[in-house]
């Protein structure tokens, strides 16, 4: 559903489940938990809200509508997760009824290229990042530098694709590398005057450039 919505330039995708959206918790365990009408942002929590449903082990679980709403979001469509069982609800929707949960798209969609590394691209390793690092991404849509780099997981060659996270595993970014993990691992929290003398001059300054980088 979610490439068919990007391939046909979808404004909405619409999802329906057994449930009335998403929640602060699972609704079957907790009749306390409320539904959420608006989500702004995919973020962490409500990751792992989704991944607390019951049916977490089928592939129709929440967890799996959340990952293709974050999906389709980077190509600049909304989805809205709502209850299929109970009648009269979608031409409600068409008529700009509130209802089920809204996930809004990112701000910016993403190029073609990002899309692409983002989604079809396999993480061949991880780089655990500095908070400084993590800034500079974040915040100033800076390139990564060596510098900013604590730790080196997995092996991987120039061009291929890693994971950035944080020290606590919190995905931040992925990318496509310009060192080989070996290399890269020598070059881990060197300033760039330090590499020229540990390593020799490169033809790259950045373990990844912006160009090359998405903010998950």
């Amino acid at each position: 559903a979610a490439e068919v919505a990007h391939l046909v330039d979808a404004d909405l995708l619409i999802i329906l489940s057994d449930v009335d959206g998403v929640f602060t918790d699972d609704p079957r365990r907790n009749a306390s938990a409320t539904r959420i009408p608006l989500i702004a942002e995919i973020s962490t929590e409500i990751e792992r809200l989704a991944g607390g449903t019951s049916k977490e082990e089928g592939t129709g679980g929440m967890a799996t509508k959340i990952q293709a709403a974050k999906k389709v979001a980077a190509y600049g469509v909304a989805t809205l997760i709502m209850n299929g069982q109970t009648s009269g609800l979608l031409p409600g929707v068409l008529e700009g009824h509130e209802t089920g949960t809204l996930i809004l798209p990112h701000g910016q969609q993403l190029s073609s290229r990002k899309q692409w590394i983002v989604h079809t691209l396999r993480s061949k390793g991880q780089l655990t990042l500095d908070e400084g690092a993590i800034d500079a991404l974040v915040q100033r849509g800076k390139s990564l530098l060596p510098s900013g780099i604590i730790q080196v997981s997995g092996a991987f060659d120039p061009g291929d694709a890693v994971l950035c996270t944080d020290v606590h595993g919190n995905e931040v970014a992925k990318g496509l590398i310009n060192f080989s993990s070996a290399l890269l691992e020598r070059m881990k929290g060197l300033k760039t005057t330090d590499i020229k003398k540990t390593v020799g001059d490169q033809e790259y300054e950045e373990a990844i450039h912006r160009d090359n980088l998405v903010i998950l």
